[in-house]
């Protein structure tokens, strides 16, 4: 069971030799999925030794072009090197019409089944949900409609010790009642209890993307416990003017939402190119909340080993 987060890019609009536009993919126990896909970013996947056919999930935040204009060469690459297996993309509707369009004018039939599924724009609910993972959207405030993602794994269930069935005779049917938390009756109405035959499960993991989005303190309730929050953070504290002006949040202002969350680690990005080194955010962010990682591009973040370290 895996749940780790590779960041493709973590640069803000204008690309930067060594952050890249921002891209990220989570995997999820083997099911990948793409957080926003800018320029290059297929290129990035190979330079992880990333099969990006393995990719079954695209979310797409919003349709400024450092999110979004590696989709269609990525699209047709998959389509080129033989893809068969459908690919689901989520996103506000004119992207449809948008990647509908370059195919045409290209004369491309994929090989495979592409589907898109509309983000609302007024809204927050349930965009996917599968046995194992749940992800929902958050509204977020930039100069055009942008959402952000939450990806709670579901709760695993409690182990059972294979000697404690045999010891008390468990039959099978009652398997999935204890390992979901209940105490075993058995036949003679003996009660024993769960954590007596049974392991504490793994904690099921969480991870929010607040893309491009002005300080919004309510975002805060949406993202409350955490364990890993990625807030944009394009600006120092000296420029929150621009930062508001612009649609963008500074590292300090990240930092709050973290702090007000509980979130266990925070993670920024989008930086902007004018700032050389980019610990300044860092230093600025860790005045409010102290646990805060820089994005990199390459970088892997393991979920297990930041809830360790927590």
């Amino acid at each position: 069971m895996s749940f780790k987060l590779t960041i493709l890019g973590c640069s803000s609009a204008v690309p930067d030799l060594d952050k890249h536009p921002s891209s990220q993919l989570l995997n999820s126990n083997e099911n990948l999925f793409l957080i926003d896909c800018g320029e290059g970013t297929q290129l990035r996947l190979r330079e992880k030794n990333i099969n990006f056919q393995r990719i079954s999930h695209v979310l797409i935040s919003h349709l400024h072009g450092d999110h979004f204009y590696g989709l269609i060469g990525l699209i047709n690459s998959m389509h080129l090197l033989g893809r068969k297996k459908e690919l689901h993309i989520f996103s506000h509707f004119e992207l449809k019409n948008i990647i509908s369009s370059q195919l045409q004018v290209s004369s491309t039939i994929l090989n495979y089944p592409l589907f898109f599924h509309e983000i609302s724009k007024d809204s927050e609910e349930v965009i996917f949900e599968n046995d194992e993972i749940i992800i929902e959207n958050i509204l977020l405030d930039h100069r055009i409609h942008c959402s952000g993602f939450i990806f709670r794994e579901k709760k695993y269930l409690r182990k059972i010790e294979r000697e404690n069935i045999i010891k008390y005779n468990i039959p099978d049917f009652y398997l999935n009642k204890i390992r979901s938390g209940d105490d075993y009756k058995s036949p003679t109405g003996e009660i024993i209890k769960n954590k007596q035959i049974t392991k504490k499960a793994r904690s099921a993991n969480s991870y929010a993307y607040c893309s491009d989005t002005r300080f919004k303190k309510s975002i805060s309730k949406k993202i409350s416990g955490i364990d890993l929050l990625y807030h944009e953070s394009t600006f120092h504290e000296k420029h929150k003017n621009l930062a508001k002006k612009t649609g963008h949040s500074t590292a300090f202002q990240a930092a709050n939402i973290a702090n007000e969350a509980q979130v266990k680690c925070l993670l920024l990005g989008h930086f902007s190119k004018r700032y050389k080194d980019v610990n300044l955010l860092k230093n600025e962010a860790q005045k409010v909340f102290k646990n805060v990682i820089l994005a990199e591009s390459g970088m892997q973040l393991n979920f297990k080993e930041i809830i360790q370290n927590n």
